[in-house]
């Protein structure tokens, strides 16, 4: 059976993810499709619209056969370090033959071009330099590799150009999967306009946020009721019909309420010694004071991300940061679990034709197929202490405090979680 591999969010999953599914199925008819899909929270450190069941559930039912956890610590990392787990986890299963992946361009060679040329001296030492001058990684990156590669600095700028090259990059070390580019169709992946052709996820989610902030403040509870009929339009254009329907019926509880963070952080900052947070990974050149004295002053959540962010520690750095830290991820523990790499292949949803998927892969995969988490860690266990538990357990400790992070951002219930929760298999 050949297998396409995607590596994903689907956050939510919209028409631009269907015309990917349907290339590929135009491209490779007899190819079965996994999705390695983030959990809780998404690369750019936000709480997922949708809980993760609902998500693959919701690709499912959109043409994927199979969707796998990507774990979140890889899932919640720079482009880099997201491509690099979502590639060794595809390479783990042992059945995947092609990764599919989408870009702003259809040019192939320019972004292998870029991808080759990031691991030389040369281009290593240009980024080194940036940086020191106070530079972004993603801008220090882009820069670079415009310069030496000769390659419009446009296309390197493009979230998704950027996470293109970082797969071509993983895949180098990766023989027996071949990349299959798909060009995007639609908005771009950081335009808000809603109106645009095929509004894009992320102008999806700040209609839908703006939504719930207005629902608070009235009687109403479908995030429906409190935009316009314009609006809903350009969603329902946007989406497949299924999850309009799910985005249809949300209501203003079912919406991560990210000031829920607030004072669990000011909490932390409150009993941490400083010598704490510098453990804390991604905290470095003094970092840890400028997050306290952000953390301490905000009244909103938004206010540490404003205060905090700077040219060389953007928005989505700060973000995934706060998430560091609420979670106690050390930087011992990052460098662990990259040296171990995905330990399982956690399974969220499915059909027939995954089935058979999950058949072959309990066969010849070289990690473990989760469906049941108590089978590997147990709540009990997980409450023992991470010095107590196994690198695969530890790995799956931090998924499972993830979800429950992300449940405490929210208001209503009930709410679904890694213990309690199966996959969904759904017929074809």
């Amino acid at each position: 059976m050949h297998v396409t591999g995607i590596i994903a969010e689907y956050n939510p999953f919209h028409c631009g993810h269907q015309y990917q599914i349907r290339r590929i199925r135009e491209a490779i008819p007899e190819s079965a499709i996994i999705a390695i899909m983030s959990g809780s929270f998404c690369q750019r450190g936000q709480a997922a619209m949708l809980d993760k069941w609902t998500r693959a559930e919701l690709a499912v039912r959109e043409g994927c056969d199979l969707v796998l956890e990507l774990p979140f610590v890889f899932a919640c990392r720079s482009a880099q370090d997201f491509a690099r787990g979502g590639i060794r986890l595809l390479q783990r299963l042992s059945i995947v033959h092609t990764l599919a992946f989408g870009a702003e361009t259809d040019c192939l060679t320019d972004l292998q071009k870029a991808a080759a040329a990031i691991d030389t001296t040369p281009v290593q030492n240009g980024i080194h330099k940036k940086i020191a001058a106070g530079c972004s990684y993603a801008a220090a990156l882009s820069g670079e590799l415009a310069e030496r590669c000769r390659l419009s600095p446009l296309l390197l700028r493009q979230p998704n150009n950027i996470l293109a090259i970082e797969y071509l990059r993983a895949l180098s070390d990766t023989p027996s999967i071949q990349p299959l580019l798909i060009q995007r169709q639609g908005a771009a992946y950081h335009d808000n306009d809603l109106h645009a052709c095929r509004a894009s996820a992320s102008a999806i989610r700040t209609a839908l946020h703006r939504a719930s902030v207005l629902a608070a403040q009235t009687e109403g509870s479908l995030l429906i009721s409190q935009m316009s009929a314009a609006q809903c339009r350009a969603i329902q254009n946007a989406v497949p019909s299924e999850v309009w329907q799910r985005i249809e019926a949300l209501n203003k509880n079912e919406l991560p309420a990210y000031d829920r963070f607030l004072i669990p952080l000011q909490l932390l900052m409150i009993r941490s010694e400083l010598s704490e947070l510098r453990k804390t990974y991604g905290i470095r050149e003094g970092l840890e004071y400028h997050i306290k004295s952000a953390v301490l002053a905000a009244s909103h959540t938004e206010n540490i991300l404003r205060s905090a962010a700077t040219k060389r520690y953007p928005r989505s750095r700060i973000q995934r940061l706060l998430l560091y830290l609420l979670l106690g991820l050390s930087e011992k523990t990052i460098h662990d679990m990259d040296e171990y790499g995905p330990l399982y292949a956690r399974v969220l949803a499915g059909n027939a034709t995954g089935r058979k998927i999950l058949r072959n892969m309990r066969a010849i995969s070289s990690i473990p197929t989760v469906t049941k988490t108590s089978s590997f860690l147990t709540s009990r266990q997980r409450s023992e202490g991470q010095q107590h538990l196994l690198p695969l357990q530890r790995q799956l400790s931090i998924d499972t405090m993830a979800t429950e992070l992300r449940n405490l951002l929210l208001s209503g219930g009930p709410f679904r979680n890694d213990f309690q929760q199966s996959p969904r298999f759904f017929p074809e």
